[in-house]
């Protein structure tokens, strides 16, 4: 009989307006969507499209591309039709500064072609100037149905706001400290902005907020304070979050607690690539995130032991990797024909002492010899040991093995 630890309770989450975006949708207890921005020159068609393509084939849901001159928005059109002729439909959103109320309104093929605009309002103009760029934005997703994100940065915040708080706070019986002030600041941005793009006639089902910080701590302390003040769908991103494992791990460290908490409709890792390094590693960690908290499965998840003195061969490090590479080569073709594929768990063990068990606990999993054993490795399915493999091909007979029970089991 197979014994299997008892699932975590599902986390429960905040509540929020739902928004569609381009199909998608964001908020109301529908899955945390995942996305991403491409890095090209947005006037550069192929050059974009190609990307799109790449972080769309990645499991990127909504992609964000740059629309700063009249080239990038005449190409959005453009990029568009090339995706929806190639077949893919992900929902594309312009990222807007300075200069997109004309934009817009100059290329209205762009406005239509747009799932989504983001709107810094820290750097959409001062006094009348902001007023009426930031109307004008507004108008132009009223017109085409578009939502918008309202998505304040503390790299760009509204300076009259800040000198307006800052006096405010300086002549409090309490002040805020420092942090406290800057966080309230893009909370109080965030939200007057939401409040003036309702009075211009955009309703709460087309507005998703964000406020992104480069701090973790300073970060989670913000969308804390931010979700406990509205019920916004929002978007979470730890900004400028840096290059490989220091990225990774900031901002996994920081959106990890806020989802934890049921903090969050829709994610971003924000993380810079290596010179002629690939632009969908945001995307996997993304997606490895919601993974590892059990929010989402997008594929079978691959158990394997750090290794230890019992496992001085690496063979078992050698056969987990060539399990995952197996995996992700299949998937397309999986995913077609065994619905529920991705919540599958698989243990690659490297010795005797944990190998069985964390087999057994698994769906299918198989537990090699250490070293100095014998060079014999059981096979468990649903915590029974069906088979024993041995000799040169383990690798290639336990992936036969694995494709048989998936199709028994999916299939």
């Amino acid at each position: 009989m197979k014994r299997t630890p008892s699932p975590p309770p599902p986390i429960p989450r905040r509540p929020s307006v739902a928004v569609t975006v381009g199909g998608v949708v964001v908020g109301g207890g529908a899955a945390v969507v995942v996305q991403s921005m491409t890095n090209t020159d947005t006037a550069d068609i192929a050059a974009s499209v190609r990307q799109v393509l790449a972080l769309a084939a990645a499991g990127s849901e909504l992609v964000r591309l740059t629309v700063n001159s009249e080239a990038a928005a005449a190409a959005i059109p453009r990029i568009r039709e090339e995706l929806d002729r190639q077949g893919c439909n992900v929902p594309l959103v312009g990222d807007f500064h300075f200069t997109g109320h004309q934009l817009l309104q100059r290329e209205p093929a762009c406005a239509e072609a747009l799932a989504k605009y983001r709107i810094n309002p820290g750097n959409v103009g001062q006094g009348a100037q902001r007023d009426h760029r930031f109307a004008a934005m507004i108008e132009s997703a009223c017109r085409y149905q578009k939502a918008v994100r309202i998505g304040v940065n503390w790299g760009s915040m509204d300076q009259q706001l800040v000198a307006r708080m800052m006096d405010a706070n300086a002549n409090a019986p309490q002040p805020l400290s420092g942090e406290a002030l800057i966080r309230e600041i893009l909370i109080t941005s965030a939200l007057e902005s939401a409040e003036r793009a309702q009075e211009l006639g955009l309703s709460r089902e087309q507005l998703i907020l964000s406020c992104k910080m480069s701090g973790v701590q300073d970060l989670i302390a913000l969308y804390q304070a931010l979700a406990a003040r509205c019920d916004y769908s929002l978007h979470l991103g730890l900004t400028e979050a840096g290059m490989g494992n220091q990225g990774i791990i900031a901002s996994t460290a920081a959106l990890a607690v806020l989802l934890q908490q049921g903090i969050g409709d829709t994610i971003r890792i924000s993380l810079t690539p290596r010179p002629g390094e690939e632009r969908s590693e945001e995307v996997r960690v993304a997606r490895q995130i919601l993974q590892a908290l059990e929010l989402r499965s997008f594929e079978p998840a691959v158990i394997a032991c750090p290794g230890c003195g019992r496992t001085s061969s690496d063979y078992f490090q050698r056969l987990a990797q060539e399990i995952e590479g197996f995996i992700q080569q299949r998937m397309p073709l999986w995913k077609d024909h065994y619905p529920g594929v991705e919540s599958l768990k698989v243990a690659v063990m490297g010795c005797i002492v944990n190998g069985p068990g964390e087999s057994r606990h698994a769906d299918i999993g198989i537990s090699l010899p250490g070293s100095g054993e014998s060079p014999s490795a059981p096979v468990y399915e649903d915590g029974v040991k069906t088979a024993t493999l041995k000799g040169e091909n383990i690798g290639g007979e336990f992936q036969q093995i694995l494709e048989r029970y998936i199709a028994r089991r999916y299939g």
